[in-house]
């Protein structure tokens, strides 16, 4: 993947709740920025000097709340971590998310959230003038998806035609790859148990942003013909966080789309295996596949640095 000696910042929406607040042609730019940024840090080294950034986290995180604090910090930026992992300081009980919303844009020039709800994030936006981006929610979860294909190019180049599978739920990573999916050309295929399908509008947004980019969008029940072929196969736990009253349930449900060798083996010879972690070994994924040669997902994690920091300087 080459860049430019210098990407000049895109204009975007003033938030990220979703990715598809984007057209094609900035979510390609976010990519170049990201390359760019990830070439050359030192250039970016003082993007966000005297800003200071407010991270809020309902959930836990290993991979998000590092690559976020590391990379607001490396960009000259500052922290303010409010923790809301636990009950007792559960986020919109002391008082609602649009006073708290209000509130940090008084005294801050951004938010980064990961919540439990969508909704969460929305009021926010809806509350504040300054940006609010989604570092995780029940229905999206774009930063590891813009991560994703970044890591995909670094490996390939051009996206457009790239053929990529995701084998599992419908969930917040398969709705934010649908949607960036669309945006850069590629050809996704999503298998997934009939009951655990991906939410019809984002099916259908991101079928009608494919006509314009000559992306294909489609889904299946057969992880095996989806995985035929494929350059790249993507799967994500079976069970969010939120639903762990429907572990056996989906255990049970999602064992034939386990991803294993026997599966890999179907795509294509120099095919990549991607998860965004943290993964489940012996459940969605064998050990042999998730440390595999084929196994891309710590420069997935890696990746997650550079984009955010891509976002962050667009945004801020």
């Amino acid at each position: 993947m080459t860049t430019s000696a210098l990407v000049t910042p895109i204009s975007l929406s003033n938030d990220l709740l979703t990715g598809a607040e984007w057209s094609p042609s900035h979510t390609r730019d976010l990519i170049l920025l990201s390359a760019e940024i990830k070439a050359r840090p030192g250039r970016y080294a003082s993007s966000l000097t005297g800003k200071f950034i407010a991270l809020i986290f309902e959930k836990p995180s290993l991979r998000t709340r590092v690559t976020f604090d590391v990379g607001i910090q490396s960009m000259g930026g500052s922290v303010v971590f409010l923790d809301h992992t636990q009950a007792s300081a559960s986020l919109g009980a002391r008082e609602s998310i649009a006073d708290v919303a209000r509130n940090l844009d008084r005294w801050v020039h951004g938010i980064v959230a990961r919540v439990y709800q969508q909704k969460v994030l929305e009021e926010m936006a809806a509350n504040a003038a300054i940006p609010v981006i989604n570092a995780l929610s029940d229905k999206f979860h774009p930063c590891q998806a813009l991560a994703d294909f970044f890591t995909l190019e670094e490996r390939f180049g051009a996206l457009r035609g790239f053929k990529l599978t995701y084998v599992g739920d419908g969930n917040n990573v398969c709705h934010s790859l649908m949607y960036l999916a669309a945006r850069l050309g590629v050809h996704l295929r999503v298998a997934t148990p009939h009951d655990y399908q991906p939410a019809p509008e984002v099916v259908a947004d991101s079928k009608r942003v494919a006509k314009e980019t000559r992306a294909k969008i489609e889904l299946m029940t057969d992880p095996r013909e989806a995985v035929a072929g494929a350059q790249g196969v993507y799967t994500d736990a079976w069970t969010s966080m939120g639903f762990e009253a429907e572990g056996e349930v989906r255990s049970a449900v999602f064992r034939p789309y386990q991803v294993n060798a026997e599966l890999m083996s179907l795509a294509a010879p120099d095919a990549v295996f991607m998860h965004c972690l943290p993964a489940h070994r012996g459940l969605e994924v064998t050990p042999e596949v998730l440390d595999g040669p084929q196994s891309v997902v710590l420069d997935q994690s890696e990746n997650r640095m550079y984009v955010q920091k891509a976002i962050l300087h667009t945004l801020f």
